[in-house]
């Protein structure tokens, strides 16, 4: 087993509110790892701790053995770890051209196979190469937000619930490409599609007010009728 991420027991205060009290989980190589809970269990708190965006106050945050915890976001994104927020964080006045240009940290060979490789998967980016980010349907601008993590050499890639607001068909395009690309990257996926979630993930942790409280592989919760209603209130 290689783990890409260990978190363990990290707290997190966002103002005078303790929001994380003590999430621990793991993220192993080749895998979708969910964060599942309810609205406002700390998921994407969880996800921004990781970033350095939320610094946790207490535990550590292990990527390929090294303690990131601490560390300022653009060294913690130098380390090899993308961040798809989200709002998506795309610049709505710069073309789907410019959005790439400005996320590639080094041109490469390697850079450029990615490049190649992130718009077959998305071949709407290809097709509006030149529109502005703002200008794109809520769909293309997930994938360009996606494909802007991806095309750096990062080893973790941490997506915030990328089917939110979009039609069932481009959920299923973004699903396909998230299986897809655990074959490249380790992913650490927040999403309250459960259908998408237990479709592409392998491993499940639950969240909830903050805490770590359920943690398996994904078959089990498919087949755990009562912990799906306990925790994520949907049978």
């Amino acid at each position: 087993m290689t783990l890409h991420l260990k978190v363990e027991g990290i707290e997190t205060f966002i103002d005078q509110f303790h929001i994380l009290q003590g999430v621990s989980f793991e993220a192993q190589k080749g895998e979708v790892t969910v964060l599942l809970g309810r609205n406002g269990a700390g998921k994407t708190t969880t996800l921004r701790s990781i970033m350095g965006l939320n610094p946790p106050t207490k535990g550590s945050i292990e990527f390929n053995g090294e303690n990131i915890a601490g560390l300022a976001t653009y060294d913690i994104a130098g380390k090899g770890i993308g961040y798809v927020p989200e709002d998506q964080g795309i610049f709505g006045e710069l073309t789907v051209e410019e959005n790439m240009k400005v996320a590639i940290k080094r041109e490469n060979e390697e850079t450029k196979e990615r490049l190649e490789y992130i718009l077959n998967l998305f071949p709407d980016l290809k097709q509006f190469w030149k529109r502005k980010g703002g200008n794109l349907s809520g769909g293309q601008k997930q994938m360009l937000s996606i494909a802007r993590a991806y095309v750096n050499n990062n080893d973790l890639l941490l997506i915030d619930e990328p089917s939110k607001g979009l039609a069932p068909i481009i959920v299923e395009k973004v699903m396909e490409s998230i299986q897809e690309m655990k074959s490249k990257t380790t992913i650490v996926l927040v999403e309250q599609n459960f259908i998408m979630a237990s479709t592409i993930g392998d491993r499940f942790f639950i969240i909830d007010d903050g805490r770590m409280v359920h943690r398996g592989e994904m078959q089990e919760l498919k087949e755990n009728e009562q912990l799906r209603k306990q925790y994520l209130g949907i049978a």
